[in-house]
């Protein structure tokens, strides 16, 4: 259990998963940046950005995102996100990933409920927000499942339609977006 698991009520302590053995969950630091790039880039599937704005995230977003460090402390998983500035009760997600070799182990789920204990331990958090392109059944998979663990209901909706990205190839499919809420009640 992490330390702001260990901060929540014994009630809610129950919904949160554990971290698989030999990893530990940790906020991340400027020097994770490059390590959260290559884990993104590996992916194949998020939206690839800037190295620069992944040293940024590290920097600026580090209280609310999260690492899974192996036993060498080296990152093998990533979660960030941040507070909507106009709904500050709501945790926004932007990416999750998890290394090739630490998939099917639950890293994504630990890391999910890990980040949403670290924000619930500050009063008010109720909502979590994400997009999901159409057929990213992984993504799918792990918002309904947490959702479902935490007793929220999902309110599907399309935030960005697939019109709105730039370019002329039309390769990106349209952001849906996961409101999930009531949390932590």
């Amino acid at each position: 259990m992490t330390a702001a698991q260990a901060d929540l009520p014994t009630d809610l302590q129950a919904k949160f998963r554990e971290m698989p053995e030999g990893l530990r969950l940790d906020s991340p630091d400027v020097a994770d940046g490059a390590a959260i790039w290559r884990i993104a880039r590996d992916s194949k599937v998020l939206d690839l950005n800037s190295s620069y704005s992944y040293l940024l995230w590290c920097r600026d977003f580090a209280a609310t995102s999260a690492v899974a460090r192996d036993s060498g402390g080296e990152p093998v998983g990533f979660i960030t996100g941040y507070i909507r500035p106009d709904k500050p009760r709501t945790l926004v997600v932007w990416q999750v990933a998890v290394d090739h070799a630490q998939r099917g182990r639950g890293l994504a789920g630990a890391l999910l409920d890990g980040l949403a204990a670290k924000v619930a331990a500050h009063p008010g958090f109720d909502a979590l927000e994400t997009t999901i392109s159409p057929g990213n059944t992984a993504s799918e998979r792990l918002f309904t499942s947490f959702a479902k663990r935490h007793g929220a209901r999902v309110e599907r909706t399309v935030l960005f339609d697939a019109a709105l990205f730039p370019g002329d190839d039309g390769g990106h499919e349209p952001e849906v977006l996961y409101d999930i809420a009531p949390l932590f009640r």
